[in-house]
Parts: C-alpha cells; structure tokens; sequence
C-alpha cells in the first residue's frame, strides 16, 4: 500500500513539473498560461459561490476582451446565435445598457423584459417561467428585490442565472469596482477599501470578496444601517482565512484613515423612498469630501456605483483626478460580458494574465 501511495505520488509529482514545463515555455512565447478554471453552465448569484481564483478567472477574461475588442478592434463573435433573457424588476441605466449592448457586441440577442412584458410571480409561477424561458434562451440575467426569486429561478431553470441586483447582493457592480482597481493600481492584494455608508446589498457584496483577494476592509455605517449579521460572520471568517482585516464602526472618518480606495452608494435604494428625510437626516456627516480624503492615503482614489446624490459625495470629489466613477461605470461592460463569455462559452483568454 505504501509503495503503491509513493509511486502515485512520484506519477503526480511528474506531471505536475512537465504541466509547469509547458507554462513557461507558453510564457516565454507570450502564450496565456493554461488555466484550470471551468465555469460553463455556472450561476452567478453571489460572489460567495466563488473561490478567488474563478473570481479573478472573470476579471481576466473582462481585461482580456476590453484589451481585444477596444483597443485591438478585434471582431468576437464569441456569443452568436445565443439569446439572454434580461429580467428587470427595477429600472436601470448601467445594467441594461451594459448587458444589452456587451451581448450584442458578442454576436447573441438579448431581450429585455420588464414586469409589463412577462408574467414572472403575477399570472404564472418563477417556477414556470424559469422553464419556459430555459426552453428559448440560453442564459438569464434578472434584475430582483428578492434573492429568493433568483434562488428559485436558478433552481427551476436549466440554464445559467446571472444576479442583475437583488436585495441581498450585486455581484457584477462589483466585478466592475475590482477590474476598475486593478487597471488603477496594477494589483488588488494589499489595498485598503473604505466603505462610507448604508450597509446595502453593494457593500454585502464586497464584504464576501474582497478579503479573497488580500484587501482589507474599513466600514462606517449607521447606527440602525450596519450590514446583515450573517454577512459579517462570513466575511469575519474570509477575514481570518485569507489574513486581511475588517474593521467596523460607525465614524466615517475612522473608516477612511489610511484607505486606498473610499466607496459609497446611494442612500436611498430604489423601494425606500418614503424614508427618505429619516435617511437624509440618519446619514448626515457620511458625505465624502476633502476633508474625508485628507486621512485617506496619498494614492486614495474615489469609486461610486452610481447614480450619485450630491449629500453622498460632494462635486470636488466626485470629478475629481482621484474619482475612477466613468471608468468604473464603462467596465460594468467588459465584467458583465466577461461573466457571459464564462458562463456559455469555451474561451481562453489570449492576454496574460494580470497580477491580483
């Protein structure tokens, strides 16, 4: 039995030196180094599904296809003859203009549906919907309040769901944030995040990622607007796993000493506009400015999902040198597409693969 374990071991350990040998001979000739990462037929629900490398999987893709498609004028039909189905409960300017424009731009037809064109839970069940549209499309992105109905829509259909935005969670606006950083700064590992703000479903979704790429992270919220208890626990264990701190407090300005980056989104989500004065009033003093950058560190830079309120963030910071919000809001493009070519494709990036 010893004997046997040892030579599979010695079968294992040669393999794994000729796979190493035939990198780096791809590297030495400018080839992508082979990448083990498969996410064909996946869901995208929550960046919690996904381990670090698959996450950086998506973003290489991303930086890929902007550097062949915008700079390079490359003509990929990566995604012809595809249909998407684009579920939209709430309204959107960036999601809808990036998914549609990002599909087409890769040869698929994508369809939008708002809650006047189908009858996703009024007339007929998600269940039934999420088998039909299964039967006539090749992928959905659904833009919900509800999580539970993109949980239930990814259990019923049998082809990939996106999360567009939910009530719990926006994985691709941050897909968006961390190629946006990572163009900015060369890297993510090391970086300080800085969240100013409503503990919403943006912040949840930064709170179970960013640790798995070595950034740390500083939250000022509210007292009453802290983020769900069981997001905490789970990014306080990425936290330990992955050796990078999360900190927590109520005082912005506590949250923005030493950060690399300082975030903030709306205050009032989309469904909370009979709180607004009880908002405006709750949050007063989280207003990014100057002087909130003063205690940031010398390379801070500035990131905004957008739209932007002016008591959220003040206008010289907002267009200010450091402020990355268009080149953020641009690369919703390339990550959502990034997260199609994954999820319906057999691609391998051409682009080295950048540093994370």
């Amino acid at each position: 039995m010893a004997t046997f374990g040892r030579s599979l071991f010695n079968v294992g350990h040669a393999n794994r030196i000729r796979k190493h040998l035939v990198q780096c001979l791809c590297s030495r000739h400018g080839q992508p180094t082979e990448s083990p990462i498969q996410l064909k037929g996946r869901d995208l629900l929550t960046l919690q599904n996904y381990k670090a490398e698959e996450i950086k999987y998506l973003l290489w893709v991303a930086s890929d296809l902007k550097e062949r498609i915008k700079h390079k004028k490359e003509h990929l039909p990566l995604l012809q003859g595809k249909s998407l189905a684009m579920i939209f409960e709430k309204r959107s300017t960036r999601t809808r203009i990036s998914t549609e424009t990002g599909f087409a731009l890769l040869g698929g037809h994508p369809c939008f549906l708002t809650l006047q064109d189908i009858h996703l839970g009024i007339n007929e069940s998600i269940t039934d919907t999420a088998r039909v549209l299964s039967t006539m499309t090749d992928a959905i992105l659904a833009r919900v309040y509800k999580q539970g109905d993109l949980e239930m829509l990814a259990q019923e259909a049998t082809i990939p769901v996106i999360n567009g935005l939910s009530d719990s969670d926006h994985p691709i606006q941050i897909l968006a944030d961390y190629l946006t950083l990572q163009e900015h700064y060369g890297s993510l590992k090391g970086l300080t995040l800085s969240w100013i703000g409503d503990g919403n479903n943006v912040l949840n979704s930064i709170m179970l990622s960013a640790a798995k790429f070595g950034m740390d992270l500083h939250i000022a919220t509210p007292k009453g607007f802290e983020p769900d208890p069981i997001v905490i626990q789970i990014a306080q264990d990425y936290s330990r796993k992955y050796c990078t701190k999360l900190f927590i407090t109520t005082n912005p300005l506590e949250a923005a000493n030493g950060a690399n980056v300082l975030i903030t989104d709306t205050w009032i989500s989309m469904g909370q506009e009979e709180e607004k004065q009880k908002r405006l009033k709750t949050f007063h003093g989280y207003q990014i400015t100057m002087e909130t950058c003063k205690v940031a560190a010398p390379d801070w830079t500035f990131l905004h999902c957008l739209p932007r309120k002016p008591e959220e963030v003040d206008d010289e910071v907002f267009y200010s040198p450091q402020s990355l919000v268009f080149q953020e809001a641009e690369n919703r493009k390339w990550t959502i597409m990034a997260v199609m070519v994954s999820l319906l494709a057999d691609y391998s990036p051409q682009l080295q693969k950048p540093t994370f």
